[in-house]
């Protein structure tokens, strides 16, 4: 039971620290409010849960080995997220009762988590440490993975519910709104690109 604690309480350290992942739910929490903020962050523990179902399948090490034919993957997100940046730091300001999210920011989140190899890596490095095996139930893999998607999901919530409440305060400035949002999609396209194998 102690490797579950220690391991809740390093997860919650390690979403304390904002990445390209967070980057992209603050963006989208201040541009849509806190229920697309939570859709994002929905997004992203589906993305980083198919890098943990890889992990357990072993296919680290493939990846590691074919990180180079996939680096094009990874830079298609950046330009993506770069794009998405500016198209909103200079987009139109907007009544944000008006404002209607698109549908595919589920689809985007996810993307943009499972294509992060520095992510994929830290999985794989990390989450064998908290593994017990013969401490039965808790030191399980399943139970150690599902603690750790735990942890991740409510503190990416957090991080949803911080930015969607600075949206109110920011609806009275419109096109700071806007710079912001844009700010951080660019940061998450930076993050992403500076993410290292």
């Amino acid at each position: 039971m102690t490797n579950l604690i220690a391991l809740a309480v390093a997860t919650a350290i390690l979403v304390m620290i904002p990445g390209p992942n967070v980057a992209l739910i603050v963006a989208n929490s201040i541009r849509y409010g806190f229920r697309m903020g939570a859709t994002t962050a929905l997004g992203v523990t589906c993305g980083n849960a198919i890098q943990l179902v890889l992990v357990v399948l072993g296919m680290t090490a493939i990846i590691q080995l074919a990180a180079e034919a996939l680096t094009w993957i990874r830079w298609a997100g950046v330009a993506y997220l770069l794009y998405l940046g500016i198209r909103t730091w200079n987009a139109e300001t907007e009544d944000l009762g008006s404002i209607k999210a698109a549908p595919a920011v589920f689809r985007r989140a996810v993307m943009i988590a499972a294509i992060n190899p520095k992510t994929l890596l830290f999985i794989a490095a990390f989450l064998p440490q908290f593994v017990v095996l013969d401490a039965g139930a808790a030191g399980h893999p399943a139970t150690v993975a599902a603690v750790f998607m735990a942890v991740l999901l409510a503190g990416d919530l957090v991080w949803a519910m911080m930015a969607g409440s600075a949206r109110q305060l920011l609806d009275r400035f419109a096109k700071a709104r806007n710079r912001t949002t844009g700010a951080f999609l660019v940061a998450a396209g930076v993050g992403l690109a500076l993410s290292r194998r």
